[in-house]
Protein backbone atom coordinates (compact mmCIF):
# COMPACT_ATOMS: atom_id res chain seq x y z
CA UNK A 1 0.00 0.00 0.00
CA UNK A 2 2.82 2.37 0.85
CA UNK A 3 4.63 2.06 -2.49
CA UNK A 4 1.73 3.48 -4.59
CA UNK A 5 1.25 6.22 -1.99
CA UNK A 6 4.91 7.25 -2.14
CA UNK A 7 4.76 7.21 -5.96
CA UNK A 8 1.68 9.43 -5.88
CA UNK A 9 3.38 11.82 -3.45
CA UNK A 10 6.44 12.11 -5.71
CA UNK A 11 4.24 12.81 -8.73
CA UNK A 12 2.36 15.49 -6.80
CA UNK A 13 5.65 16.98 -5.62
CA UNK A 14 6.87 17.23 -9.22
CA UNK A 15 3.56 18.75 -10.25
CA UNK A 16 3.72 21.31 -7.44
CA UNK A 17 7.29 22.19 -8.35
CA UNK A 18 6.46 22.71 -12.01
CA UNK A 19 3.41 24.83 -11.17
CA UNK A 20 5.34 26.96 -8.69
CA UNK A 21 8.09 27.56 -11.24
CA UNK A 22 5.61 28.54 -13.95
CA UNK A 23 3.20 30.75 -12.02
CA UNK A 24 3.08 34.51 -12.64
CA UNK A 25 4.02 36.77 -9.71
CA UNK A 26 1.38 39.29 -10.91
CA UNK A 27 -1.44 36.80 -10.38
CA UNK A 28 -3.84 37.89 -7.60
CA UNK A 29 -3.64 35.53 -4.63
CA UNK A 30 -6.48 34.33 -2.44
CA UNK A 31 -5.84 34.47 1.30
CA UNK A 32 -8.19 31.70 2.41
CA UNK A 33 -9.43 28.26 1.39
CA UNK A 34 -12.54 26.49 2.64
CA UNK A 35 -13.83 23.11 1.54
CA UNK A 36 -16.47 20.45 2.13
CA UNK A 37 -15.99 16.85 0.98
CA UNK A 38 -17.43 13.38 1.06
CA UNK A 39 -14.82 11.01 2.51
CA UNK A 40 -14.21 7.27 2.56
CA UNK A 41 -11.94 5.90 5.28
CA UNK A 42 -10.16 2.66 4.35
CA UNK A 43 -8.68 0.83 7.39
CA UNK A 44 -5.07 -0.31 7.06
CA UNK A 45 -2.79 -2.88 8.73
CA UNK A 46 -4.08 -4.04 12.17
CA UNK A 47 -7.15 -1.85 11.90
CA UNK A 48 -8.14 -3.53 8.63
CA UNK A 49 -7.61 -7.03 10.07
CA UNK A 50 -9.76 -6.30 13.12
CA UNK A 51 -12.50 -4.17 11.64
CA UNK A 52 -12.44 -4.22 7.84
CA UNK A 53 -15.41 -1.96 7.10
CA UNK A 54 -14.92 1.16 5.02
CA UNK A 55 -16.07 4.28 6.87
CA UNK A 56 -18.18 6.89 5.07
CA UNK A 57 -18.81 10.47 6.05
CA UNK A 58 -18.06 14.16 5.58
CA UNK A 59 -15.11 16.47 6.22
CA UNK A 60 -14.53 20.20 6.20
CA UNK A 61 -11.35 22.25 6.11
CA UNK A 62 -10.17 25.83 6.37
CA UNK A 63 -6.71 27.23 5.60
CA UNK A 64 -4.85 30.54 5.45
CA UNK A 65 -2.22 31.24 2.79
CA UNK A 66 0.93 33.02 3.88
CA UNK A 67 1.37 36.24 1.84
CA UNK A 68 2.83 35.62 -1.62
CA UNK A 69 3.61 32.04 -0.66
CA UNK A 70 2.66 28.51 -1.79
CA UNK A 71 2.33 27.55 1.92
CA UNK A 72 -1.06 27.33 3.61
CA UNK A 73 -1.72 26.60 7.30
CA UNK A 74 -5.09 25.39 8.52
CA UNK A 75 -7.16 22.57 9.93
CA UNK A 76 -9.66 19.89 9.00
CA UNK A 77 -12.42 18.05 10.81
CA UNK A 78 -13.99 14.85 9.51
CA UNK A 79 -16.69 12.45 10.64
CA UNK A 80 -16.88 8.77 9.63
CA UNK A 81 -19.40 6.04 10.42
CA UNK A 82 -17.72 2.64 10.10
CA UNK A 83 -20.43 0.48 11.68
CA UNK A 84 -24.20 0.63 12.09
CA UNK A 85 -26.89 -1.56 13.66
CA UNK A 86 -30.62 -0.90 13.64
CA UNK A 87 -33.24 -3.03 15.40
CA UNK A 88 -36.86 -2.72 16.46
CA UNK A 89 -37.74 -3.76 20.01
CA UNK A 90 -40.76 -3.46 22.32
CA UNK A 91 -40.85 -0.23 24.30
CA UNK A 92 -40.88 -2.29 27.51
CA UNK A 93 -41.92 -5.71 28.79
CA UNK A 94 -45.15 -4.17 30.10
CA UNK A 95 -45.89 -2.39 26.78
CA UNK A 96 -44.90 -4.96 24.14
CA UNK A 97 -47.38 -3.58 21.57
CA UNK A 98 -45.37 -0.34 21.15
CA UNK A 99 -42.02 -0.65 19.37
CA UNK A 100 -39.09 1.73 19.03
CA UNK A 101 -36.01 1.94 16.81
CA UNK A 102 -32.70 1.26 18.55
CA UNK A 103 -29.73 2.50 16.51
CA UNK A 104 -26.08 1.89 17.29
CA UNK A 105 -23.40 3.80 15.37
CA UNK A 106 -19.63 3.21 15.45
CA UNK A 107 -18.01 6.51 14.55
CA UNK A 108 -14.68 8.31 14.21
CA UNK A 109 -14.07 12.04 14.57
CA UNK A 110 -10.84 12.97 12.75
CA UNK A 111 -9.20 16.33 13.47
CA UNK A 112 -5.90 17.57 12.02
CA UNK A 113 -3.73 20.62 11.67
CA UNK A 114 -2.63 20.94 8.05
CA UNK A 115 0.49 22.37 6.41
CA UNK A 116 -0.19 22.53 2.66
CA UNK A 117 2.09 23.28 -0.30
CA UNK A 118 0.05 24.39 -3.33
CA UNK A 119 0.51 26.78 -6.28
CA UNK A 120 -1.64 29.92 -6.10
CA UNK A 121 -2.41 30.05 -9.84
CA UNK A 122 -3.48 27.74 -12.63
CA UNK A 123 -6.59 25.80 -13.51
CA UNK A 124 -5.20 22.51 -12.14
CA UNK A 125 -3.43 22.93 -8.79
CA UNK A 126 -1.78 19.87 -7.22
CA UNK A 127 -1.02 20.02 -3.50
CA UNK A 128 0.86 18.20 -0.76
CA UNK A 129 -0.30 18.02 2.87
CA UNK A 130 1.37 17.27 6.19
CA UNK A 131 -1.02 16.33 9.04
CA UNK A 132 -0.96 15.99 12.81
CA UNK A 133 -3.97 15.61 15.09
CA UNK A 134 -6.25 12.98 16.60
CA UNK A 135 -8.70 10.13 15.94
CA UNK A 136 -11.61 10.01 18.38
CA UNK A 137 -13.57 6.73 18.43
CA UNK A 138 -16.98 6.37 19.99
CA UNK A 139 -19.98 4.06 19.86
CA UNK A 140 -23.39 5.50 20.68
CA UNK A 141 -26.79 3.85 21.00
CA UNK A 142 -29.95 5.93 20.51
CA UNK A 143 -33.60 5.03 21.04
CA UNK A 144 -35.92 6.73 18.56
CA UNK A 145 -39.66 6.88 18.09
CA UNK A 146 -40.93 5.19 14.91
CA UNK A 147 -43.10 8.23 14.14
CA UNK A 148 -40.58 10.45 12.36
CA UNK A 149 -42.98 13.28 11.55
CA UNK A 150 -44.04 14.07 15.12
CA UNK A 151 -41.21 16.60 15.48
CA UNK A 152 -37.71 17.33 14.18
CA UNK A 153 -35.92 15.32 16.87
CA UNK A 154 -37.50 11.92 17.46
CA UNK A 155 -34.83 10.61 19.85
CA UNK A 156 -36.02 9.39 23.24
CA UNK A 157 -32.71 8.56 24.91
CA UNK A 158 -29.09 7.87 24.03
CA UNK A 159 -25.91 6.57 25.66
CA UNK A 160 -22.22 6.43 24.74
CA UNK A 161 -21.17 2.79 25.03
CA UNK A 162 -17.41 3.28 24.52
CA UNK A 163 -14.98 6.03 23.52
CA UNK A 164 -11.24 6.52 23.13
CA UNK A 165 -8.90 9.08 21.57
CA UNK A 166 -5.46 8.67 20.04
CA UNK A 167 -2.76 10.66 18.24
CA UNK A 168 -2.70 10.53 14.44
CA UNK A 169 -0.34 11.97 11.85
CA UNK A 170 0.50 11.52 8.20
CA UNK A 171 0.42 13.14 4.81
CA UNK A 172 -0.91 13.02 1.30
CA UNK A 173 -2.05 15.28 -1.46
CA UNK A 174 -4.49 15.83 -4.24
CA UNK A 175 -5.65 17.90 -7.18
CA UNK A 176 -7.88 20.97 -7.16
CA UNK A 177 -9.43 21.73 -10.58
CA UNK A 178 -10.90 25.19 -11.06
CA UNK A 179 -14.45 25.19 -12.45
CA UNK A 180 -15.39 28.86 -11.88
CA UNK A 181 -13.79 32.16 -10.93
CA UNK A 182 -14.75 35.80 -10.44
CA UNK A 183 -11.68 37.99 -10.68
CA UNK A 184 -13.25 41.41 -10.31
CA UNK A 185 -9.97 43.22 -9.82
CA UNK A 186 -6.78 41.72 -11.27
CA UNK A 187 -4.60 44.08 -9.23
CA UNK A 188 -5.74 42.88 -5.79
CA UNK A 189 -7.54 40.06 -4.05
CA UNK A 190 -10.59 42.19 -3.22
CA UNK A 191 -13.70 40.35 -4.35
CA UNK A 192 -11.71 37.43 -5.70
CA UNK A 193 -13.54 34.09 -5.59
CA UNK A 194 -12.67 30.77 -7.23
CA UNK A 195 -14.42 27.40 -6.99
CA UNK A 196 -12.63 24.05 -7.39
CA UNK A 197 -13.49 20.38 -7.56
CA UNK A 198 -11.16 18.77 -5.04
CA UNK A 199 -9.88 15.18 -5.07
CA UNK A 200 -7.39 14.11 -2.40
CA UNK A 201 -5.89 11.16 -0.52
CA UNK A 202 -4.39 11.14 2.99
CA UNK A 203 -2.48 8.30 4.62
CA UNK A 204 -2.97 8.72 8.39
CA UNK A 205 -1.11 6.67 10.96
CA UNK A 206 -3.10 6.32 14.17
CA UNK A 207 -1.70 5.18 17.51
CA UNK A 208 -3.34 2.37 19.45
CA UNK A 209 -6.93 2.77 20.61
CA UNK A 210 -9.77 0.68 22.00
CA UNK A 211 -13.01 0.62 20.02
CA UNK A 212 -16.17 -1.34 19.34
CA UNK A 213 -17.29 -2.62 15.95
CA UNK A 214 -20.49 -4.10 14.54
CA UNK A 215 -21.54 -7.08 16.68
CA UNK A 216 -19.28 -6.13 19.62
CA UNK A 217 -22.24 -5.51 21.94
CA UNK A 218 -23.87 -8.63 23.38
CA UNK A 219 -27.30 -8.20 24.93
CA UNK A 220 -29.03 -10.49 27.37
CA UNK A 221 -32.69 -9.54 27.03
CA UNK A 222 -33.81 -11.80 29.89
CA UNK A 223 -31.53 -10.27 32.51
CA UNK A 224 -31.37 -6.81 30.93
CA UNK A 225 -27.56 -6.74 30.88
CA UNK A 226 -24.99 -6.07 28.17
CA UNK A 227 -21.32 -6.91 27.65
CA UNK A 228 -18.74 -5.37 25.32
CA UNK A 229 -16.09 -7.10 23.24
CA UNK A 230 -13.44 -4.39 22.99
CA UNK A 231 -10.86 -4.41 20.21
CA UNK A 232 -7.47 -2.71 20.53
CA UNK A 233 -5.09 -1.97 17.65
CA UNK A 234 -3.30 0.72 15.73
CA UNK A 235 -5.78 2.84 13.78
CA UNK A 236 -4.20 3.57 10.39
CA UNK A 237 -6.48 4.92 7.68
CA UNK A 238 -6.35 5.95 4.05
CA UNK A 239 -8.89 8.75 3.66
CA UNK A 240 -10.12 9.50 0.14
CA UNK A 241 -12.05 12.73 -0.34
CA UNK A 242 -14.11 14.24 -3.16
CA UNK A 243 -15.63 17.65 -2.72
CA UNK A 244 -15.76 21.36 -3.44
CA UNK A 245 -13.26 23.99 -2.39
CA UNK A 246 -13.63 27.79 -2.44
CA UNK A 247 -10.78 30.34 -2.42
CA UNK A 248 -11.42 33.90 -1.32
Amino acid sequence: MKSPIFTTVWLLLLGCGASLFAQNNQTPISQFQAGLSFIAGLPQNEFKENMGNTGLGLSGEFAYRLPRSPLLIGGSLGFLIYGHENRKVPFSKTIPDVTVDVQTNNSILIGHLIARLQPYSGTVRPYLDGLVGFNYFWTETTVRSERWNDDDDNSIASSTNQDDITLSYGGGGGLAVKVWDNYQNQESTSGMVAVFVDLGVHYVQGRRAEYLKEGSIERDMESGTISYELTESTTDLVNIKLGVKVEF
